[in-house]
C-alpha cells in the first residue's frame, strides 16, 4: 500500500473523476465537469479510466474516493463542497473524504484569510462582519475546514491554483483533489493545476495523446473485421482503434489513438485505403445527412 507522499510524487498515467451530487442524478443539472476534465487529461498525456457519478451520500462517497485513490494516480472529484450554497446540508463532501482517511477537518488558516479578502460583500447580508460569530460566518468557515493530515506537510495538501480565487484544490491521501462543482471553479481551479503535476507526467512537455480521425463512408460491420486485425498489430505499440457510427449522417468516423505521432502517421495511409476514408480534424467536419430510406 502506498503512503500518501508516495502517491503524491510518484508519474501520472491513470485518472479517475467522481462527480457528487443529487442534483446530477435527479436530472436538475447536467454534468458538463468529467467532459472538460476528459478532454484536459486527453491533452495531458494522462488515460482518464474512471467516471462515477454518486449521490451525495457519506457512505458512498468514502468507498468511492478510497477505491479510486488505490487504483488510480490522479484522482479528482466535483461537488458538495458548497461554494455556493453554503450552508446546503448535502455538502459533504470534505466531511466524508476525511472520514474516508481518518483525517480531522482543520481550519486552513491561508484560506481563511483569502476568503476574507477576496469574498464581496453579498446584498442579503449588509450586517455581516467576520469579527462577529453568527450562522453565516460557520457556513462559510466550513469551506475552509479541510481534511487534514497532521503529519504531513501541510503546502501539500492544499494547493492555490487561481491568484484570484480563494477556492483551495484541498489534496487529499497524496492523489484525491477536491473540487467544487460549479463548472466555472472547476474548470479555473483544474487548469490551474496543471503547474503543480507538469513534472510528473508521462511526457513533462506536455504533448499529450494524439487522435486521428477518418471518416469513412462504410458501414460499421463492413470495416469492422480490418478493424479488428488493426487493433490486434498496433496495440503492442501502445495504439487503440476506435470505430464511432454517425446516426443520422452519412459517413462514421474511425480513430486511431496513441503518443508516436511518427507511428500513427504511418498507419494513416493503410487506413484511408482500406476504409475508402479520408482524414478529418474534427468529427462533425465531414458530416452530411443520410439518404432518406
Amino acid at each position: 500500500m502506498a503512503t500518501a507522499d508516495e502517491r503524491n510524487t510518484r508519474t501520472i498515467h491513470t485518472a479517475a473523476c467522481l462527480i457528487i451530487g443529487d442534483e446530477v442524478l435527479g436530472g436538475k443539472t447536467v454534468d458538463t465537469n468529467s467532459a472538460y476534465m476528459a478532454k484536459w487529461c486527453f491533452n495531458l498525456g494522462m488515460n482518464l479510466k474512471r467516471v462515477e457519478v454518486i449521490e451525495d451520500n457519506e457512505e458512498e462517497i468514502m468507498e468511492a474516493v478510497k477505491r479510486m485513490s488505490d487504483r488510480y494516480d490522479f484522482v479528482v472529484t466535483s461537488g458538495g463542497i458548497g461554494p455556493t450554497r453554503e450552508s446546503s446540508h448535502d455538502d459533504i463532501t470534505y466531511q466524508s473524504i476525511a472520514k474516508a482517511f481518518g483525517l480531522k477537518l482543520i481550519l486552513h488558516e491561508e484560506a481563511y484569510q483569502k476568503m476574507k479578502k477576496l469574498t464581496k460583500p453579498r446584498k442579503d447580508e449588509p450586517n455581516f462582519s467576520w469579527d462577529v460569530e453568527s450562522p453565516q460566518k460557520t457556513a462559510r468557515l466550513r469551506m475552509v475546514r479541510l481534511p487534514i493530515d497532521e503529519s504531513r506537510d501541510l503546502s501539500k495538501q492544499a494547493l492555490f491554483p487561481q491568484d484570484d480565487l480563494w477556492v483551495p484544490v484541498s489534496v487529499v491521501n497524496g492523489n484525491v483533489h477536491i473540487l467544487p462543482g460549479v463548472p466555472r471553479l472547476f474548470q479555473a481551479l483544474l487548469e490551474g493545476l496543471k503547474p503543480f503535476i507538469v513534472d510528473r507526467l508521462v511526457d513533462p512537455e506536455g504533448k499529450g495523446i494524439i487522435r486521428v480521425i477518418i471518416s469513412t463512408p462504410k458501414a460499421e460491420s463492413s470495416v469492422a473485421s480490418y478493424l479488428t486485425e488493426l487493433a490486434e498489430k498496433v496495440a503492442p505499440k501502445g495504439v487503440k482503434v476506435g470505430s464511432y457510427p454517425r446516426w443520422g449522417k452519412k459517413n462514421n468516423s474511425v480513430t486511431l489513438v496513441g503518443r508516436d505521432r511518427e507511428y500513427l502517421e504511418s498507419l494513416v495511409p493503410e487506413v484511408l485505403a482500406a476504409v475508402d476514408g479520408k482524414r478529418i480534424a474534427t468529427e462533425s467536419e465531414d458530416d452530411e445527412p443520410a439518404p432518406l430510406s
